[in-house]
């Protein structure tokens, strides 16, 4: 009698039994964490190192980063929802819940290009001292991923319009929350 599965495709797994698709993303976000981390311990090497400004306590707003954290944190949820509503068989409500977290990811990078462009009239540049440097090379590296993210979820969210994710069929939702 064969075995009947009902809420993932059939995918080949790797010699450890993990999703061959699954266990690449988790080797990209695992290269992702070292990568982010060596730009964050660069940026707080640096941060007080800088001989000229304008320097982070003249330029920074900490508000708008609150508000921008409050915004990414509100897109993973929005991701978990789609993903418990496809599990659940709720294929619009996942696509709601995917352009929510498409909208939020746009908020955020709105958020982001205002605060390089604040900065920018500020003085701060990547070129002016090590602060401006390490503080754009890192935000700018979290924002290109973001943005990644978007189009990704953009992608998954017409496939599901054009009717390619089903509860059967939805390992393309799970990957893109990983991501």
């Amino acid at each position: 009698m064969a075995e009947l599965t009902t809420t993932h495709e059939t995918e080949p797994e790797s010699s450890l039994g993990i999703d061959n698709q699954k266990l690449g993303i988790w080797i990209l976000i695992g290269s992702e964490v070292v990568f982010f981390s060596a730009l964050i311990v660069t940026y707080v090497v640096l941060r007080g190192r800088s001989i000229t400004g304008p320097y982070p306590g003249e330029v920074l707003d900490i508000p708008l980063t609150a508000i921008n954290t409050f915004v990414l944190i509100c897109s993973s949820l929005t991701m978990v929802l789609a993903l418990a509503a496809i599990r659940t068989d709720s294929v619009r409500r996942m696509q709601v819940y995917l352009t929510g977290t498409i909208v939020l990811g746009l908020a955020f990078l709105g958020g982001q290009i205002y605060e390089f462009t604040s900065l920018a009239q500020e003085g701060l540049s990547l070129s002016v001292n090590l602060f401006g440097a390490s503080f754009f090379t890192l935000t700018g590296f979290h924002g290109a991923h973001v943005l990644a993210g978007v189009i990704w979820i953009s992608i998954v969210l017409a496939r599901s319009i054009a009717g390619g994710i089903t509860l059967q069929k939805h390992e393309s939702v799970e990957l893109v929350g990983l991501y």
